[in-house]
């Protein structure tokens, strides 16, 4: 059967081209010419390939990673600091109660939570990110992932943990941290504890939060509830576990109850 198609038109997968819009080449023959430019593993198309794989990998990676908790902090962090051995007695204690140690992989902060895991026999998890200035992955991961795009890795922080830790940082802590907040307080993720250690370091903040924000009715009094600050390690791993016992009880009740509400229907 003839075509209805005219030379001056083209059907190309779902779409549908005309006049000018008409390429010389078929799909085929720029796949195949060996003569062409490498322009096009620049191009956008590409780059949702590439964004598309990362989360594949990143989702593979960690699909049966056990429960776990993520520590944020500065990179530049030293090790001979105190907030150092702060992350280091943090994940060590995590591993205590359970949980798998995620980090973004770096050194400071990053490495000293993934030491503290790994030193005490926990799993120790780091995703870490391409930067124009090279980081590279700690020596304390068992399992280590770099990402191109930040959206991905944060995607990957926000589904694999159930708890964050955040000490002392600069803007990429403060980025993570307010990014979950704001999961939290839109409730686009389960809610799930958020400890901030360092009073000294995160109480001005803290106190620009209540005087600022919540005195101008930005947020909402329940709002300051979506975080916790301490200086005492053994108290934040307690918020955390005691926040998902609470959960699970929840989750049992609410269970119980549409056993229960099942149970009535079919006795009638």
């Amino acid at each position: 059967m003839a075509s209805d198609l005219s030379p001056r038109s083209r059907r190309q997968g779902p779409a549908m081209l005309r006049g000018r819009a008409v390429p010389q080449t078929t799909t085929d023959q720029r796949l195949l010419d060996g003569r062409a430019t490498a322009d096009w593993v620049h191009a956008d198309p590409w780059r949702v390939l590439r964004i598309q794989a990362e989360f594949v990998e990143g989702f593979g990676l960690l699909a049966e990673l056990p429960k776990a908790v993520s520590i944020f902090g500065s990179a530049r962090t030293k090790p001979d600091s105190e907030e150092y051995k702060l992350a280091e007695r943090v994940g060590a204690k995590l591993v205590d109660h359970g949980y798998a140690v995620i980090t973004g992989g770096g050194p400071g902060i990053m490495e000293a939570g993934n030491k503290g895991a790994d030193e005490n026999g926990g799993l120790s998890v780091g995703l870490g990110i391409e930067l124009p200035f090279e980081q590279g992955i700690n020596d304390y991961c068992d399992i280590s992932l770099e990402f191109r795009y930040f959206f991905v890795r944060k995607t990957m922080f926000v589904k694999y943990s159930q708890a964050f830790v955040v000490l002392p940082g600069g803007f990429g802590t403060l980025d993570e941290l307010f990014e979950a907040i704001t999961l939290v307080q839109t409730k686009k993720v389960t809610r799930f504890p958020i400890v901030l250690m360092g009073t000294e370091f995160w109480g001005g903040l803290v106190e620009w939060i209540k005087t600022s924000l919540l005195s101008s009715g930005k947020i909402s009094a329940a709002d300051i509830d979506l975080f916790h600050l301490t200086d005492d390690p053994d108290d934040a791993v307690r918020v955390i576990v005691e926040a998902h016992k609470e959960e699970a009880r929840r989750r049992e009740e609410e269970q119980a109850v549409k056993a229960a509400a099942t149970e009535g229907r079919n006795g009638t």
